[in-house]
């Protein structure tokens, strides 16, 4: 069924067809479990489109649950912005929204019947202690003076610590699993700990919280989650997952699968790493559009369906690996070519004067907003006798290898008209100011009547109409493919990152279009960004027509 709806097989949807075929689940549930302490990013995106992609592949459901089992670190902010970001990828939850937090009355009621079992302890030996009796990967722990507390005395002594009558890190309630495990997640990890702060959904009422690994097995049992989708490193976690299941009275038996995250060259995917850089200012907030963050995507104007069609071709297996940035960069530009309208704008202008076009006459042109798509219509541009064009589109002398305008020779203006270049005007410093030029009026969408050839075509923008933009030129953040390798991942961030350039651009550019941006004719791809206003547009580079890096990896 998966590979016939154009959904490449993976080893998640085999086990998913081999159980509805062998009548284990007659409906697939599925969850997306974000925790609130920052913004998503690409790697996320991976696990929503193979969560919520699953669950609408076969019929089932997929539910968005907040993991908010640690106040200190979590905002709203962060809860809002996540499901931002899950409907703009397109994707929709079952019901509303969940939240850990809605299941801590019955977290604490399983708690109290490990406790009751005599598989938990409430443990008062500080966290240096703990770490010390952990033992090592070669060598096994030892117990805790307090693990063979009895049940009567645990119990009380949980609920003191759930009265608020014992200080954070004085005590902690621990499940009595194997302290010689080969399993270090087994060696009677922490269950619930004391914490004094407001929560933001369930406020004051609480002061201890449960653990991630105690919370989310639960959570997807309460939930009836059949296949619970998370990354490597929860590989070893998913016994403890079982075990909290085997030793409570629940219904439910979830199970854990394991798949590889995704790793991006030249960028850091570590939340911590991405706290850092927006906390010491590296960037610009964590919708900055040199981020990996979602936000940061969809500012830089990437599409939703980029992004999911970039989830596709990466796959799901169990193998780590690094992914090229390139890839993602493929996929949005395969997705403008096709949906983007086209537009001028000169980044680097210098003045193009047609000195034999009459004073003071300005000429309506008809260009296609699209070149291989008629559909898309056509749009009115202003044609006069200044234009601006780039400055790297004219030399004064060149070989016949630079298909652009050069002294004494001709090139077309895209979408208008022959020109020649005859003479220029310098500044101080020697740097051209303006071109003058002669055009042939008998040139308008079509070669010159005496057959003569003109290869070259140049975009350009009239200057009567023209409008001034900031154009922000983003790049890869870092210089190095594998960032979080070096000693100090700061170090390496790529000084040209964002390049500002002040510019003109064609009018009538005013909200971004159903695409998400423009082709700027031979430049790139740009939205306008939300900081631009009346007063002085500002755009965004997508990305560049082509991939200049990989010539510099060559």
């Amino acid at each position: 069924m998966a590979e016939t709806d154009n959904h490449p097989t993976n080893f998640i949807r085999q086990i998913i067809e081999k159980d509805l075929a062998a009548g284990v689940h007659d409906t697939i549930k599925t969850r997306f479990p974000p925790e609130p302490n920052g913004f998503l990013h690409i790697g996320h995106a991976k696990s929503i489109c193979l969560n919520f992609g699953i669950a609408a592949d076969y019929q089932g459901t997929c539910n968005l649950r907040f993991d908010d089992t640690n106040p200190v670190k979590e905002d709203i902010a962060y809860v809002n912005a996540i499901k931002e970001d899950v409907n703009w990828l397109g994707f929709s939850w079952d019901g509303d929204v969940r939240y850990s937090s809605d299941y801590f009355e019955q977290l604490h009621g399983y708690a109290l019947e490990l406790i009751n079992k005599g598989l938990a302890y409430v443990d008062f030996s500080s966290q240096d202690e703990m770490r010390e009796m952990r033992g090592t990967l070669t060598q096994p722990g030892k117990n805790s003076p307090y693990r063979d507390t009895d049940v009567a005395t645990n119990r009380r002594e949980f609920e003191k610590m759930t009265a608020g009558e014992y200080a954070e890190g004085q005590c902690s309630l621990r499940a009595k699993i194997d302290m010689a495990s080969p399993f270090m997640c087994l060696r009677d990890p922490v269950i619930y700990r004391v914490k004094f702060a407001h929560h933001h959904q369930t406020g004051d009422k609480w002061c201890v919280y449960p653990m991630y690994d105690f919370t989310h097995c639960i959570s997807d049992a309460i939930e009836g989650i059949t296949h619970s989708l998370c990354t490597l490193e929860f590989q070893d976690n998913r016994r403890l997952y079982d075990w909290v299941i085997e030793n409570i009275s629940i219904d439910c038996t979830p199970r854990q699968y394991e798949f590889s995250r995704l790793n991006l060259e030249y960028t850091v995917l570590s939340k911590r790493r991405l706290i850092q850089l927006v906390e010491e200012h590296h960037v610009d907030g964590w919708d900055d559009p040199r981020m990996p963050t979602i936000a940061g995507l969809r500012r830089r104007g990437y599409t939703p369906a980029s992004v999911r069609e970039f989830c596709k071709r990466i796959g799901v297996t169990k193998m780590d690996n690094m992914v090229e940035m390139s890839m993602l960069e493929a996929c949005i530009r395969d997705d403008l070519n096709v949906a983007a309208p086209r537009a001028m704008a000169v980044l680097n202008p210098i003045k193009l004067v047609i000195e034999n076009f009459p004073q003071g006459q300005v000429e309506t042109l008809s260009a296609p907003n699209h070149p291989n798509d008629e559909s898309m219509g056509k749009r009115e541009i202003a044609f006069s006798r200044e234009l601006w064009i780039e400055a790297e589109d004219f030399r004064e002398a060149a070989n016949k290898k630079f298909k652009r305008l050069v002294l004494g020779k001709e090139v077309r203006l895209r979408n208008a008209y022959v020109v020649k270049a005859e003479r220029v005007e310098k500044d101080a410093d020697g740097n051209v100011t303006v071109v003058y030029c002669q055009y042939d009026p008998e040139t308008l969408g079509k070669d010159p009547s005496d057959g003569r050839k003109v290869k070259g075509v140049i975009h350009w923008v009239d200057a009567t109409s023209g409008e001034e933009a900031e154009f922000r030129l983003y790049d890869r953040l870092f210089n190095v493919p594998n960032p979080a390798a070096e000693e100090n991942f700061t170090d390496v961030i790529n000084p040209d990152s964002l390049v500002v350039k002040k510019g003109i651009v064609e009018a009538g550019l005013n909200e971004n279009p159903a695409s998400g941006g423009w082709q700027f004719e031979r430049t790139g791809y740009f939205c306008l960004d939300k900081t631009s206003t009346a007063a002085l547009k500002v755009f965004n580079r997508t990305v560049g027509l082509r991939d200049t890096w990989a010539k510099i990896g060559d």
